[in-house]
């Protein structure tokens, strides 16, 4: 192609006219091949660690949903309940304030019942359980909720309840006159842990329970402090427990041993006797809580309630004046027996209780007092008294301070027969 003059025309290149794009920015570094295998690795961890986490929570949801079930299954309850009559037989324990709910989960804890739930549904609306007392109960393993609601609520059931009524000593006596036999503590403790499971009769032997009163020691025993001291003084006699174990009813678990039972209605009594205000009296009176309690014995084994706080004034006397206190129950103690009117040779014998030889009060109580005896002998009635005898059959009591007088009432109490020696 030419021109108007003639000349040839060169059209122009638009692609090698083209401007050349220009970089921004730094330079790019080009990527190696390490590059690239760093990238792939960061990716592995990345996927590796979200598949972790993921792992993780279906762990956790999968942990929360089985205790959620258990938690539903124990408390809520889904009807399950075993069926038959049993396996075997077992002692559980109410404890004081249990609600049904803690009495079904002792009774799942034992395999009395297969969940809780179902006893608390069994038990719903009965009287019975919902009054039942805190102690110990005979029941079976593995028994349907409504049986063992029935069991609970059986009276014959309950076992491990002792009562031990005001007055008795550790020791079984005997009454002269009659040859009657009244156990003592360590015999009524013996009964009540008696108990038939799957047919054979378990008991904690009486003797086993003196042996471990002869050789515990004594903070084993739980013997409180204001005791440790005239308790060390006995050695090994077993009496060295008496009136530590006050009247009332306990109740002990049947299959625990020797020692523990003791140690058990010890700490009790003594918390007993602390919050009856015992310790507090003794320090107002100015004498050790031991002492106050074996006053109160020797007060409940030798006058009858309306005389207590007369005898407890009697008692004090004697010891302020520096007299023997001559009881006759003191003679008896050691020899396990009733007799109001002892012989010469027995008062005559040098026991650590005997006080027509012993100066003071005998080293032990003689039994254990009830309230209405410790109160007379933390709050005596006022008088001068030093002698009492009891004239008569009915419990008349006279109290005097002149020794003649006190010898006209005893021959008044032996024509009336009451001093009278079975022997």
């Amino acid at each position: 192609m030419s021109d108007d003059w003639g000349r040839e025309r060169v059209e122009p290149d638009w692609r090698s006219e083209r401007v050349e794009p220009m970089a921004v920015g730094p330079p790019r570094r080009r990527r190696t091949r390490a590059d690239r295998l760093r990238e792939a690795r960061g990716r592995r961890k990345r996927r590796l660690a979200s598949g972790l986490a993921l792992g993780i929570l279906i762990v956790v949801v999968l942990g929360v949903v089985f205790l959620g079930s258990k938690l539903w299954h124990g408390v809520f309850g889904t009807g399950s309940d075993f069926t038959g009559d049993g396996v075997s037989d077992v002692v559980i324990q109410v404890h004081e304030g249990d609600s049904t709910t803690a009495i079904g989960q002792t009774l799942q804890d034992q395999n009395v019942v297969a969940t809780s739930a179902a006893f608390v549904s069994a038990a719903q609306g009965n009287a019975a359980i919902s009054a039942i007392q805190p102690g110990f109960y005979k029941v079976r393993t593995e028994i349907p909720a409504a049986n063992a609601v029935e069991r609970l609520a059986d009276p014959q059931n309950r076992v491990g309840k002792l009562v031990i009524p005001e007055g008795r000593q550790l020791d079984d006596i005997r009454d002269v006159k009659t040859n009657a036999v009244t156990d003592g503590i360590l015999s009524l403790i013996s009964k009540a842990t008696c108990v038939d499971l799957d047919g054979e009769r378990n008991c904690v032997a009486a003797d086993a329970l003196k042996e471990s009163a002869k050789t515990a020691e004594p903070s084993a025993l739980s013997v409180p402090e204001w005791a440790i001291g005239p308790v060390n003084a006995m050695g090994d006699d077993h009496r060295r427990l008496e009136g530590l174990i006050a009247p009332g009813s306990w109740n002990i678990d049947p299959s625990a041993p020797p020692q523990d039972i003791l140690s058990t209605l010890i700490d009790a009594s003594a918390t007993q006797y602390a919050q009856g205000g015992l310790l507090d009296t003794a320090k107002a009176m100015n004498m050790s809580p031991y002492q106050i309690l074996t006053v109160g014995s020797l007060v409940q084994r030798e006058a009858t309630p309306e005389d207590f706080a007369k005898v407890a004034r009697v008692i004090y006397n004697r010891l302020g004046e520096n007299r023997t206190l001559e009881f006759d129950s003191t003679v008896n103690y050691p020899l396990d027996r009733i007799e109001v009117a002892t012989t010469d040779g027995d008062r005559g014998q040098h026991t650590s209780w005997n006080t027509y030889v012993r100066p003071g009060l005998p080293a032990t109580p003689i039994c254990s007092p009830g309230q209405p005896a410790l109160a007379a002998a933390e709050k005596p009635e006022p008088g001068d008294w030093l002698y009492f005898v009891t004239i008569d059959k009915q419990g008349t009591t006279l109290f005097t301070r002149d020794y003649q007088q006190h010898l006209a009432n005893i021959e008044l109490a032996m024509r009336n027969g009451v001093l009278d020696s079975s022997r």
